[in-house]
């Protein structure tokens, strides 16, 4: 087995937001059908929330890819904590309106008075615990005029919970949470990754003991998987190029899953 054979399969787990990178789980797939379905409703917002790692914003960005052939959909990844700017944000992506000058929520409103959609456009906020107070609340009233349908994503923790009760208790919404993976899902997610780069060989290394052992380091985290199983893989692409005779072929090392997770810092040397 070559080096680039490792290399390549240490490219899998590079932490990007890919919806081509999207796989297919059991439960995702159908938290995922849910979501399509969710925004099919008359709902003025949907809320995706989850532990950082759980899929939230692969999720989002592949809603995105689904729905930008047949209807009005605009993605915000990183979040435009200013008011004005957020606006005129809406303004030009939903609307085709260039606004230079300051454009508050009055004129927001009253401008979009003049657009009329066959389906409610979308807009899809990842990472809205960073907003403001004051701009959730905008989002909340521009949410029910039901000009703009949102669908956004919230870490869980006791804050964020809150928030969100603050702004969006009494409104008319749908959520739905992510979770991390269990041990078994945790290994079909590592080898559909794995065969979908044509990573065969190493697919076929991962065995329910490492498996588990990975599942004990990350608490099946897909993002904290995917650092893992970086550094992991940087470990066998050395060991290939330096030392061969110590690396066994026909699976996966749980010496060298101690080494990748003291190495990310997930346990202590």
């Amino acid at each position: 087995m070559k080096s680039s054979f490792y290399l390549s399969s240490k490219e899998v787990f590079l932490d990007v937001v890919d919806a081509k990178e999207y796989v297919q789980l059991d439960r995702v797939s159908t938290l995922y059908q849910s979501l399509k379905d969710s925004v099919k409703k008359p709902l003025k917002m949907i809320l995706l929330y989850g532990k950082p790692g759980t899929g939230k914003s692969m999720m989002l960005n592949k809603l995105y890819e689904d729905l930008k052939s047949q209807q009005k959909v605009v993605m915000y990844h990183t979040p435009l904590v200013d008011e004005t700017e957020f606006l005129k944000s809406l303004a030009r992506d939903i609307y085709g309106v260039r606004p230079f000058d300051e454009l508050n929520f009055t004129q927001f409103n009253e401008l979009s008075e003049h657009y009329e959609f066959d389906s409610v456009p979308i807009v899809l906020l990842d990472e809205a615990q960073l907003y403001s107070t004051s701009l959730m609340e905008k989002i909340r009233l521009i949410s029910d005029a039901r000009k703009i349908k949102f669908v956004i994503t919230l870490h869980k923790t006791d804050k964020e919970h809150i928030i969100a009760k603050e702004h969006f208790q009494t409104r008319i919404w749908e959520s739905l949470e992510l979770h991390n993976a269990s041990a078994a899902e945790l290994k079909i997610y590592i080898q559909k990754k794995l065969m979908k780069n044509n990573c065969f060989d190493v697919a076929n290394m991962f065995d329910n003991k490492n498996v588990k052992r990975i599942h004990k380091i990350t608490s099946g985290n897909y993002r904290d998987t995917n650092k893992l199983l970086d550094s992991l893989f940087s470990l066998y692409d050395w060991y290939e190029e330096n030392q061969p005779t110590k690396i066994n072929y026909s699976n996966i090392s749980n010496k060298f899953i101690e080494m990748a997770a003291i190495k990310t810092g997930f346990i202590n040397a």
